[in-house]
């Protein structure tokens, strides 16, 4: 594997810029490297990182944010055609809430985090089902990512890889990745205290655990959610697989 390509890339106005090539699937294949990137938004880029992903030829984002993100950080690579699959962001408000009430500590915002992801599946799969229908359509390479690329797009990312055939422990390798390479904003939540902002600022297998315990109470199971969630049948399935997967 040493002459794979580089899984980050490490740009400056993008730390968690990541390739989800490379990975064996449970059928004996693997993901295509320089197809479908996950990160942090786009909207900090240096001239430097501009050249790289034009390079990498992205163009086509698909884009979590919610409004006023979006309009804080709007994409700067010009050939880049963003899609807004919109999931609001709620942790940092209920955070302060328990803060004005004088009930926050580091378990309560892990909770509140467990419980953000929960609501990934009970409140928000239509933006899951959507991407999944550009990814049919729209031409790689592409880019998935939110503000800072490790929540709704690791859960985003783990659902990509599951349609795709990654095992599980596979899955939760990448998602952990963010712990590596995410470069907080420092400025972000300061009125928090800090092990509650270490909280939110990183990523744990308890969030992606709980993503996946809302599937299995309201689906069942992942394949049940793939399915009857996402619309992915067996045609939509045998389609991803022959566009992100090679031999």
């Amino acid at each position: 594997m040493k002459d794979s390509p580089a899984r980050h890339l490490a740009l400056q106005g993008a730390s968690n810029f990541r390739d989800l090539g490379g990975y064996p699937t449970t059928d004996g294949r693997t993901t295509r490297w320089r197809h479908i990137f996950r990160s942090n938004h786009l909207g900090q880029l240096t001239a430097a990182d501009i050249e790289i992903v034009r390079a990498l030829g992205v163009r086509s984002a698909f884009d979590f944010r919610g409004l006023q993100e979006r309009a804080a950080g709007v994409c700067v690579v010009n050939e880049i055609t963003v899609h807004s699959l919109p999931i609001e962001p709620t942790v940092v408000a209920a955070l302060r809430a328990e803060l004005a009430r004088g009930t926050l500590t580091a378990p309560v915002a892990l909770e509140l985090m467990r419980e953000s992801y929960r609501n990934y599946v009970r409140h928000n799969t239509h933006s899951f089902r959507n991407l999944f229908g550009h990814l049919l359509e729209d031409r790689a390479p592409l880019v998935i990512h939110c503000t800072a690329g490790k929540d709704r797009t690791g859960f985003a990312s783990a659902l990509i890889l599951h349609a795709l055939g990654v095992a599980d422990d596979v899955i939760a390798e990448d998602y952990l990745l963010t712990n590596q390479h995410y470069k907080r904003d420092a400025t972000a939540a300061i009125d928090l205290p800090e092990d509650v902002r270490n909280a939110i600022g990183s990523v744990e297998a308890s969030y992606l655990a709980a993503a996946f315990e809302a599937v299995g109470k309201d689906y069942g199971d992942i394949e049940t959610y793939l399915r009857d969630g996402l619309k992915l049948g067996t045609v939509e399935r045998t389609a991803l697989k022959e566009r992100y997967l090679q031999a």
